[in-house]
């Protein structure tokens, strides 16, 4: 039987002893071996910090993205493999679809936010400049960089492929290698997954490690440059965040826990509605979707005490027709558990939620089973319970199976106080056609939790569902869902790059973050910048151009033309009444419109297209006798790496006869490459 190896230190390594047997959770049958037994752990992480570190370093962050990008298309190519691998852990080919494609949707979506919101440099500026001095010769800015160390990433058996992509994709964004740990139950479907990481030959050496089996010693060789991302219970959570090196280093340490998740029903969404029959096809999804095991799945069903009757009936019907068994078989529509330890452990919560409730539909101890065998498998009926509301073990005890319970709200107040009685939540949702009501749970509930969907007939078509986490949005929750929001967006990658203020001149700050910095020396010279190709173009190349008198007849012209006859451009009486005018003034977008005459390069050339404007402010206003000059200066240049063009930013700064600036903004444009 295989022996699962760790890949660590630059290569495969099969550890020592027999190992532990890991099931098939359909079959029974023992799938493979798992052991952790005579791996250096220390060695592992110091491979990762100097092999790993610096090779990603190297890489910008459009860099890094492109690989990402391409590692999503390579494992595309090997979804069957790992369909058929995830089959064995339980799950249906829904479930794997869950699993295997949306960890694939990871890495592309976060490839794709990296090349909108990140520049193509190894730097993040974060933030505005602060000025720190009347002068404007010292100021601050804050920058992120890449850590020096490993992102520990510690995963939960239910998303073996999912999961480690979720914690890998951020951190490789962020330029810090990777360390998975993944569950024993189903660590050979994320073995597969880490074999065909490396044998793509995509990525830095050391940027990804994987240690099978127990963590062993692992922790007791951080440093305070390390990270650890953990998945799972709130007691082995809990356990983890006082272990003595990541107490003593102040390890970055963030954690996804156990979660409560509610669900509420609106008082509107009757039986016959179109509310009332997502909220029954939500909660039916979310008890048999990877057999509930999901960190996201609904616990808690909050339904007015009214229509808790009806809701009962009808998720009990749509429950009876849930197919049961092994996933090769084409009717079924939930598998296994992951395991029959995880079944029993399911039982056990059960027992304790019925001391405060009555079961509605299934039975923990029997369950009709297709093409497999209902005791060497790990099957387990759908159970649905009622319980009172101000029963505690609703509110306290999750069962992370095919479980969730009815509970009866009386009020929109007291809906808001049964949602927060979970103690902190990964995701809460709302069902219902009444904006008031939604917007009364969303604000009251929103403190303990860490996403809320509404869910009604108009994004029905569109929503991806109470437990779908995305990339783009935060997915953590605090109290007992873990405390953490850092996996979502650029909140992640950031959460793994240390942000640090910098205060210097602009000339210096210029220099650290690749940017030019108001203040900082320009660069002028007999070729227009707009002449020059991104190569040739650097930060701080620049353009004065100007003065351009605005008379009133420009002013009258622009208002005709445009249509735009506002009383402080064409009532001399009127604007004069006006406290910030004084008398007619020229319209803001003549001022922009006259600064790109000045400063534009009209001949074909370099530049392809302007698009767009940011930041724009009109600080001054411009009279009528006003000579206006505008200097342009290239503040950020990035390169695209498949493309033959890139942006350039501009600083434009229009300023009025005395020297005030009238208007600032910043001018986007795409310049193209030499040899396009």
């Amino acid at each position: 039987m295989t022996l699962l190896r760790s890949y660590v230190s630059g290569g495969w390594r099969t550890p020592s002893g027999e190992g532990t047997p890991l099931h098939d959770a359909v079959t029974g049958e023992e799938v493979a071996r798992i052991s952790s037994a005579g791996l250096d752990t220390a060695a592992a992480l110091r491979h990762g910090r100097a092999v790993g570190g610096p090779a990603l370093r190297e890489l910008t962050f459009h860099q890094r993205a492109a690989l990402l990008k391409a590692l999503g298309s390579h494992l595309r190519e090997h979804r069957a493999e790992l369909y058929a691998l995830s089959a064995r852990t339980g799950a249906t080919r829904t479930d794997s679809l869950v699993d295997v494609d949306g960890g694939i949707g990871v890495l592309l979506g976060y490839a794709s936010k990296a090349k909108r919101e990140l520049p193509n440099a190894t730097v993040h500026v974060d933030g505005a400049v602060e000025p720190l001095g009347r002068g404007g010769t010292f100021l601050g800015q804050h920058v992120c960089t890449s850590r020096r160390g490993v992102a520990v990433q510690i995963n939960a058996f239910n998303f073996p492929v999912w999961g480690p992509l979720e914690k890998f994709a951020p951190a490789f964004l962020a330029g810090v290698p990777s360390l998975i740990k993944p569950a024993s139950q189903t660590a050979y479907l994320t073995h597969r997954l880490v074999e065909l990481i490396v044998s793509s030959g995509l990525l830095p050496e050391g940027s990804v490690q994987l240690l099978c089996g127990g963590a062993g010693d692992l922790l007791d060789h951080l440093t305070e440059q390390d990270l650890v991302g953990f998945t799972g219970s709130a007691s082995t959570a809990q356990h983890l965040r006082t272990h003595p090196a990541i107490v003593r280093n102040a390890v970055r340490f963030t954690a996804e826990a156990d979660s409560l998740n509610c669900s509420v029903l609106g008082p509107d969404a009757t039986a016959g509605t179109p509310e009332f029959d997502l909220f029954v096809d939500q909660l039916v999804t979310e008890m048999t979707v990877k057999a509930g095991q999901k960190c996201t799945a609904i616990r808690r069903a909050l339904v007015p005490r009214e229509l808790l009757g009806d809701v009962a009936d009808a998720a009990s019907a749509r429950l009876a027709q849930v197919v049961i068994g092994n996933p090769a078989e084409e009717s079924v529509r939930m598998g296994a558990l992951a395991g029959l330890e995880q079944r029993e452990e399911v039982r056990r919560s059960l027992k304790a939620l019925l001391e405060a409730g009555e079961t509605v539909f299934g039975d923990p101890d029997r369950v009709n089973v297709v093409g497999a065998d209902a005791e060497r498998g790990a099957f387990l009926s759908p159970v649905l319970l009622r319980a009172d509301a101000d029963s505690p073990q609703p509110h306290e005890v999750e069962a992370f199976g095919p479980v969730a319970t009815l509970v009866p709200y009386t009020s929109t107040e007291h809906a808001v106080e049964l949602a927060a009685r979970g103690r902190g939540s990964l995701v809460g949702s709302i069902v219902t056609a009444d904006p008031a009501f939604a917007s009364d749970v969303v604000l009251g509930a929103a403190p303990w939790h860490g996403r809320m969907l509404v869910l009604d007939r108009t994004d029905a078509q569109e929503s991806t569902g109470h437990g779908s986490p995305l990339p783009a949005l935060v997915h953590g929750g605090p109290g007992r869902a873990g405390g953490g929001e850092e996996l979502g967006g650029m909140r992640a990658v950031l959460h793994h790059m240390q942000r640090t203020a910098v205060q210097g001149s602009p000339d210096v700050l210029t220099a650290i973050t690749g940017r030019w910095t108001p203040g900082a020396a320009r660069t002028t010279g007999e070729v227009h910048p707009f002449r020059k190709h991104l190569e040739d173009l650097r930060v701080g190349d620049s353009v004065t151009a100007g003065p351009r008198t605005v008379t009133p007849e420009d002013v009258e012209h622009f208002a005709e033309f445009t249509g735009d006859t506002f009383y402080a451009h064409t009532d001399e009486e009127a604007a004069r009444a006006n406290p910030f005018f004084g008398g007619r003034v020229a319209h803001g977008y003549l001022v922009v419109s006259f600064a790109a005459g000045l400063f534009v390069s009209p001949e074909p050339g370099p530049v392809l297209a302007n698009y767009g404007l940011e930041n724009l402010r009109f600080l001054t206003p411009t009279f009528p006798g006003d000579a206006l000059t505008v200097t342009l200066t290239a503040k950020q240049i990035t390169p695209r790496e498949d493309q033959d063009y890139g942006e350039v930013r501009w600083d434009a700064d229009v300023v009025n006869g005395e020297g005030a600036s009238v208007a600032k903004y910043d001018v986007l444009t795409l310049v193209a490459k030499k040899n396009r």
